[in-house]
């Protein structure tokens, strides 16, 4: 019986992360916790005795830099890696590359709360979690669940929105749960799924 494994993986520390900035679709690197997050999620997946056989990710940097450095930990790096814009963080427009605190100085803080925290509701110029959805769930849906159901062990290496896409969809999670759900910096989700896509069990390997 095939395995129909799925792993999630959020992307290290990256450096707008460290300085309070909105990122979307810009591209910093990642700081120096943040490789150490990214080489630690591929320790616990070493630790879990897993193995992979593709791996996707996003066309931002630190999304790849945290890939590469989790797999070599692994001693996995030669397996395919399919990178795509739909596994991009969600694209927050005029917020991009803006401090937090000065956001909330130049728009209020109760409307900057619902750019940020709102499912329906995009910053000026940007995407919602709710269009953050419609661009990753039918790359998902025609790209990633079929190798998962191939029986290929699939890793995804992304970001806290576009992943918080997939695993509303994964976990059958309302639109307000989903705004609530945490997802940790380079912290491994394990998912092994049915036959027919449904989630037979999920392990978070956070701490």
């Amino acid at each position: 019986m095939s395995d129909r494994l799925l792993v999630l993986v959020r992307h290290g520390q990256s450096e707008w992360n460290l300085k309070n900035l909105f990122t979307g679709w810009k591209d910093p690197g990642l700081t120096e916790l943040g490789v150490k997050e990214a080489v630690a999620a591929g320790r616990k997946l070493k630790q879990q005795g897993l193995t992979f056989d593709v791996a996707f990710t996003s066309v931002l940097t630190r999304a790849q830099h945290t890939l590469d450095l989790a797999l070599e930990e692994m001693g996995q790096t030669g397996i395919p890696i399919t990178r795509n814009l739909a596994l991009n963080e969600r694209d927050y427009g005029d917020l991009s590359g803006l401090n937090k605190d000065d956001a909330r100085t130049k728009w209020g803080e109760e409307q900057v709360l619902i750019w940020r925290r709102s499912y329906d509701v995009p910053p000026p110029g940007g995407e919602s979690l709710k269009d953050t959805l419609a661009r990753t769930l039918p790359y998902y849906v025609q790209e990633i669940l079929p190798s998962v159901l191939r029986g290929q062990r699939t890793l995804v290496v992304a970001h806290g929105n576009s992943l918080r896409a997939l695993i509303m969809v994964l976990e059958k999670l309302t639109p307000k749960q989903i705004i609530e759900r945490e997802l940790g910096t380079g912290a491994p989700v394990v998912y092994r799924l049915n036959a027919d896509a449904t989630v037979a069990s999920v392990v978070d390997l956070a701490g």
